[in-house]
């Protein structure tokens, strides 16, 4: 028998068998025939084939979906050695990926979206080495292949499959609910609303950050890519500016890369009112240009940049959205810009100041350049936004008054013809009604009428002593006035006449004393003696946050993290309020001035607790006391925080703290004491420095084997000594001791680059640190992974808005201030003065405080005829509902 000859040579034989003469004359083929093209587990296609030497049969199918093209989603083989020369057919199965030919169910939870689906088959000869057959597998090498499409099918008219599985029934029913439901997939556009509410900023090294991903759209994300080197966007702002840049550059909006430096593009204030433009540059450098103009004081306006390649487009433009500057800059090189590479800061951050000013709506397109017209970006709340500028209308005013009726006064001018303004004086006038006429004041009978209570205020104050700073006297005034509004409004009728006292407040508000602005901003929120009036109470505390007032920050930061009261959910706006307060919490704990209190959870339905609470005459107080002076160590310690933080209802007295410090530290022996008083030593707390006494003193409490006497002792040689290597050991053997001050102090040591035998800086391990730290509830450690959550700029911390807001207000809850008020609620529900506690009690819940808002829905239960009296809320409905929205809800509350 004769096999065909395959070689070069020209002559053939004709010599053939009789069982191969009727299929000498068919070469290798395959085909494919598919009755059903469309894609489904059921698929059958039919492949006849003829192989001319032994051979393998091969099928595959290939899938393209949205995300991956090319994938291999079905693949079948076999050989056939003995039929040759004869045509066979066989029949095939397709099995495809569950995904793709069923719908979304309860295990299934990704279907995918599959654009074209082609099923190839080739033969390949098979050979004798196994190299040589994967080699000659391919479709590449075949000697005979052919390929069909099949039809794909939507995922929504795809069948569900049977997985021959029993759910629960409750399973099984939230199925049924949403089975037949089909998913809209949102319109992606390029224009994002960076800010939809107003932004009180005042000027601190806070602000909002946001950070933008890939577009979803392909066609979107492709023209991004193509953009980077030469950009093409615009941004849109509305600002209100209450005063120009007191430091030399104060952010306005800027872009944080990756390495955490500046980026395209970066805009700030100077002190003139110029607006400063950064761009990075494709080449790598960066340029700086500035305005010829200025931006306006005290009226709202829209600032509109565009950005082309190289040139930047500035407009300033009014409320009638007609432009009043514009001003064109072209630079030589394009810029370079990727906005998803890093994150942008509206104000201010660790890098830079923020303005004095409020935010109003902020506009970005992310792929287009557009004209002023061509911006849609409308100043939405019109009320509001009047609202402030009537405010601070009224308030230059006021201020010029007292400033200039100030300097009258003390400088005598105000003596004309037995006209003298005294106290005992204005008490004759006001008892037998004479009337006063000084011709040496200037103001009209119409502006005097206008400020009528703020001329009375004036004539009953004392201005005999001179002071330089204009600013401070109008401010001092401020204080005055609100000291005598807040005593009428703690007196027993005072709430019921809260309305009288709203001028008073008002007037201390624009004297730039923001205790007021909160005090005016509660009182129209709640209705407490007043009616709701919801945008006064927005206008206040917009006020308040704007002068940097602890509790108005508080108060924005928490209506904006529970998305309350009119106020929209925005955890980047929440976070730039309370990261304002972290950080003041940080430095009021290390001021042992102002009015600062321990933040104690103390709830009133906790007896024993009650119980222990006291004062400096109470009888808890006196028998500590009697057993410090005896020696007893604890007694000194407990005695000595109380007055050294002002805690369990003693006043905050540190020189009093001190003095049973240095009792302990000398007598007891006791190594917690002679920490306690080698700290103050350290710092001049209250006390001379000595660091000398200090330093032996902390030596001491170490070697008895405190571990933050041990993390002291490195903090000594890193401050005084410059010793890095000594001050790395001692954190090392004090974090060891579990101690999180020597977690957060070896995190500092990387950052800064200055760990001893590890150069360069690392904010890898630092980052590692501060978690640890802030784990153990170290304050600076909590505030420094709040800011790594809310940039997602490292590695360990993906961006997590809602984790830095809740680790940012963990931390602002323990500032000082707000404990003083909370205090203040506690000692007068001790006392029974139930108005006065119910009115600092609301000023505390309103900032997000649980226990204050727990406390205050008790007081209401406890005397309803209290709360229907001064509040137009449901005072208990409200206060219980805001205390279990919070992550440390208490269950009673829950129950309630």
């Amino acid at each position: 028998n004769f096999l065909p000859a395959f070689g070069k040579e020209t002559l053939r034989t004709t010599a053939v068998t009789p069982q191969f003469g009727r299929n000498m004359d068919h070469g290798d083929f395959i085909h494919l025939n598919i009755l059903e093209k469309k894609v489904h587990n059921n698929s059958e296609v039919s492949v006849q084939y003829l192989c001319s030497q032994p051979c393998i049969v091969n099928l595959e199918a290939i899938a393209s979906s949205e995300f991956r093209t090319g994938v291999s989603v079905y693949r079948r083989r076999w050989k056939d050695e003995k039929s040759l020369y004869v045509s066979r057919t066989r029949q095939v199965r397709l099995k495809f990926p569950s995904i793709m030919v069923y719908r979304d169910d309860y295990i299934i939870r990704n279907s995918i979206i599959v654009h074209s689906v082609i099923l190839y088959a080739w033969i390949s000869h098979a050979s004798g080495s196994s190299y040589d057959v994967k080699q000659n597998e391919s479709y590449q090498r075949a000697v005979a292949r052919n390929y069909t499409f099949l039809e794909t099918v939507p995922p929504f008219k795809r069948p569900y499959k049977d997985h021959k599985v029993c759910l629960q029934w409750g399973a099984d029913y939230l199925w049924t609910l949403q089975a037949n439901k089909i998913p809209q997939c949102p319109h992606e556009s390029d224009g994002v609303q960076i800010l939809s509410f107003m932004y009180a900023s005042s000027g601190e090294k806070t602000g909002i950050v946001k950070k933008f991903e890939r577009f979803e759209n392909r066609e979107l994300e492709t023209v991004r890519q193509h953009q980077i080197d030469y950009p093409m966007f615009t941004v849109s702002i509305w600002l209100y500016l209450v005063h120009y840049c007191e430091m030399d550059l104060c952010g306005i909006l800027y872009f944080i890369d990756p390495k955490e430096m500046y980026s395209t593009p970066a805009v700030f204030l100077n002190e003139e009112g110029y607006v400063h433009i950064q761009m990075h540059l494709v080449r790598g450098d960066d340029l700086a240009v500035k305005t010829s103009f200025s931006l306006p004081l005290r009226q709202w306006f829209r600032l509109d940049l565009s950005f082309k390649g190289g040139q930047i487009e500035v407009s300033s433009v009014g409320k009638n959205l007609k432009r009043h500057h514009h001003q064109s800059f072209i630079f030589r090189e394009d810029f370079y810009y990727d906005d998803t590479a890093g994150y942008f800061v509206l104000g201010g951050s660790g890098y830079a100041n923020g303005i004095e000013a409020f935010f109003g709506p902020v506009k970005y397109y992310r792929l287009n350049v557009l004209e002023t017209e061509q911006i849609l970006n409308p100043l939405y709340d019109k009320e509001a936004t009047e609202q402030i500028e009537l405010y601070y209308e009224r308030c230059m005013d006021v201020q010029e008054i007292v400033s200039e009726y100030r300097d009258i006064v003390s400088q005598g001018q105000a003596v004309q013809k037995g006209c003298v303004y005294e106290n005992y004086y204005s008490e004759l006038i006001h008892k037998y009604g004479e009337k006063s006429k000084c011709e040496a004041f200037m103001w009209g009978k119409e502006l005097r009428e206008k400020y009528h209570s703020l001329f009375k205020l004036l004539q009953e104050m004392d201005f005999s002593s001179q002071d330089e700073d204009e600013n401070d006297a109008v401010l001092e005034v401020g204080w005055r006035i609100f000291e005598k509004a807040a005593k009428r409004l703690s007196s027993a009728d005072g709430l019921s006449n809260a309305g009288s006292f709203i001028p008073l407040l008002l007037d201390s508000s624009c004297c730039g004393y923001h205790k007021a602005s909160y005090f005016l901003a509660v009182i129209f929120e709640t209705g407490l003696g007043v009616p709701v009036d919801r945008t006064k109470g927005l206008l206040y505390s917009l006020v308040g946050a704007q002068g940097d007032e602890r509790l108005s920050v508080m108060n924005l930061g928490y209506k904006h993290y529970q998305g309350i009261n009119n106020y929209p959910l925005d955890l980047e706006l929440s976070y730039a309020y309370y990261s304002n307060i972290a950080i003041k919490t940080s430095l009021d704990q290390h001021t042992i001035t102002g009015e600062q209190a321990f933040v104690e959870t103390v709830r009133l339905m906790d007896d024993e607790l009650l119980k222990a609470q006291t004062k400096e005459n109470g009888d808890v107080f006196m028998w500590l006391k009697h057993e410090a002076t005896r020696g007893n160590a604890a007694a000194q310690q407990r005695l000595a925080q109380m007055l050294f933080w002002g805690q369990q209802g003693v006043a905050k007295n540190p020189e009093a703290a001190i003095e049973w410090y240095e009792k302990g530290a000398i007598e007891t022996e006791d190594p917690v004491l002679i920490y306690d008083y080698a700290i103050v030593l350290f710092k001049g707390q209250g006390v001379k420095k000595n660091i000398k006494l200090a330093l032996e003193l902390m030596k001491k409490a170490a070697a008895k084997g405190l571990p933050q006497a041990v993390n002291g002792l490195g903090w000594y040689y890193h401050n005084f000594k410059r010793d890095y290597r000594n001050a790395a050991k001692h954190w090392l053997m004090a974090e060891e001791l579990g101690n999180p001050d020597a977690s957060y102090n070896l995190g500092v040591l990387y950052l800064d680059g200055i760990f001893p035998g590890k150069p360069g800086r690392n904010q890898t391990v630092a980052a590692q640190y501060f978690y640890k730290a802030a784990q153990g509830g170290h304050i600076e450690g909590t505030l420094r992974c709040s800011q790594y959550y809310i940039t997602g700029n490292m590695e360990d911390f993906p961006r997590d808005p809602e984790k830095a807001v809740i680790w940012a207000k963990h931390v602002a809850e323990k500032n000082g201030y707000l404990g003083h008020v909370i205090r203040k609620a506690l000692n007068a529900y001790l006392e029974l003065s139930w108005h006065e506690a119910l009115l600092h009690y609301i000023l505390a819940a309103e900032t997000g405080i649980e226990v204050s808002q727990s406390n205050l829905a008790h007081i209401c239960e406890e005397r309803p005829d209290l709360a229907k009296k001064y509040l137009a809320t449901d005072c208990v409905w409200r206060y219980y509902n805001f205390s279990v929205s919070q992550i440390n809800a208490p269950s009673f509350g829950m129950y309630k």
